[in-house]
């Protein structure tokens, strides 16, 4: 609720779009222990198998001052200011891609944020569908997991077309990835803005673009990838919105995986592989190799670049 909201998030601090983000030197060293299951760990320790184990890697760096909730699943840091995640984080194993329990559709407020998430009331007759940022379909191996998938916390207002459409395809291409790669490090969100538009009492504000960052920690193919999307339908391949994790970063504002070495994060964030990856799922292909990928560059209005590239870092001539 918004009476609460200076409470867990000081606007500003982390999501500043545009501005620059959390990767100073001097930066204080986040709790990553705090609220994270030893249950989790230890299942996520015995399944992923990583050459060179980095507990927590999925979760960003995070300061104090934040809201960060973990679920059985998955973790997130609240923006009471927007009433939805600053981003959801989470391992995703090709264990936990087979589907053990099917979608409660109940959708619940998470008890576990202070201030108070969204509700149902906020989307009802909106003509926005609570969309998910951890999908349902990634959280099917426990009862606890698929409940906890359902909290409006985990909810984000999104475009029929979109929620249905593309951004389901994406879901669906991680799940291959998280089988082909044993496991995968997946953080996802919203790209906060000045002047979104909000739905129900509680001001939940409406994305105009939702990102998505992965990582596979697993050698000899450590690789990485990110997306941004805009909140609409799209027929276009997949990967034309794929960019490099750095360019995600300087949208958000978010450092992702900081607690790799600097060399390798350097390294797995600067540049977009499209064809360290696959592209195909369920017999639907979304690839588009001829055509190359959207530009990762932002122009002067704030926008991302709309010209196409095939240059291995994701950025046209003019924003080399």
């Amino acid at each position: 609720m918004k009476t609460l909201s200076t409470l867990f998030f000081s606007s500003g601090i982390v999501l500043l779009l545009f501005g620059e983000s959390c990767t100073e030197t001097n930066k204080p060293k986040p709790r990553i222990e705090r609220d994270l299951p030893g249950s989790t760990v230890e299942q996520h320790v015995e399944e992923s198998k990583v050459d060179s184990l980095i507990q927590h890697l999925e979760i960003p760096f995070f300061r104090e001052s934040e809201q960060v909730i973990t679920h059985s699943g998955y973790a997130l840091s609240y923006n009471e200011t927007y009433e939805q995640a600053n981003w959801v984080a989470y391992e995703l194993t090709a264990q936990e891609t087979q589907k053990a329990f099917e979608r409660t559709n109940k959708f619940l407020v998470d008890p576990a944020v202070s201030t108070g998430s969204a509700t149902d009331a906020d989307y009802k007759k909106s003509g926005f569908d609570r969309g998910h940022l951890a999908p349902a379909a990634d959280m099917g191996w426990s009862s606890t997991t698929m409940i906890e998938s359902f909290y409006f916390s985990n909810m984000s207002p999104q475009l029929p077309g979109f929620n249905r459409g593309i951004w389901k395809n994406l879901e669906s291409l991680v799940r291959v990835w998280a089988n082909e790669n044993e496991s995968i490090y997946v953080v996802t969100g919203p790209v906060f803005t000045n002047g979104m538009s909000t739905i129900g009492g509680n001001q939940v504000a409406i994305p105009n673009y939702y990102y998505k960052v992965i990582l596979d920690h697993k050698k000899p193919s450590l690789k990485g990838i990110g997306f941004i999307l805009p909140n609409a339908s799209s027929s276009l391949p997949l990967q034309n919105f794929a960019v490099s994790i750095d360019s995600v970063e300087k949208v958000t504002g978010i450092d992702f995986y900081h607690l790799l070495s600097d060399d390798q994060e350097a390294n797995l964030e600067k540049t977009v592989c499209i064809s360290c990856w696959s592209w195909k799922t369920s017999g639907k292909s979304y690839s588009s190799s001829t055509n190359g990928v959207q530009c990762s560059g932002i122009t002067k209005k704030r926008e991302r670049c709309r010209r196409n590239t095939t240059n291995a870092n994701g950025r046209c001539h003019q924003h080399q």
